[in-house]
């Protein structure tokens, strides 16, 4: 799938995370994650990933990009895509907490983009993310 995003905005999404990465705390993992969330009047809030000698006390990338905007007052029906890099050929999907956290953020056909140091690109949708799940958008 390709992304709906503009190719100049999502170069500009990819520097953003990238930036991003440099500035991850990673004592544990070595592995810098960055994130770029784009808002509706087109600012881009950055997140990267913060860890903590307790694993599950650290912060993935995309949760500190999500965390942020709604800190700064931005509201969840502003939230259009996340976009994710890091470092190196592979690309990953966020992982089960993150997915959690963005259900609860972006309706089921919010994208999701996967980027890294090679051209290559990866797009979801939350639905595919995170099939069938129960969120504030399905919630009574």
């Amino acid at each position: 799938m390709k992304p709906s995003t503009d190719p100049q905005l999502l170069a500009q999404m990819k520097a953003v995370a990238k930036a991003a990465a440099s500035r991850a705390y990673i004592p544990y993992s070595h592995f810098p994650v960055g994130a770029a969330l784009l808002l509706a009047d087109g600012q881009i809030v950055p997140g990267c990933n913060v860890e903590n000698i307790s694993y599950g006390l650290g912060n993935c990338a995309e949760r500190t990009a999500i965390f942020s905007a709604i800190a700064q007052g931005h509201a969840h029906a502003e939230f259009v895509s996340m976009l994710i890099y890091m470092p190196g050929d592979t690309l990953y999907s966020p992982c089960g907490a993150c997915r959690q956290v963005m259900v609860e953020f972006f309706p089921e056909e919010r994208e999701v983009i996967a980027t890294c140091d090679s051209d290559a690109i990866q797009v979801w949708t939350m639905a595919e993310l995170l099939p069938a799940s129960f969120s504030s958008f399905t919630a009574p």
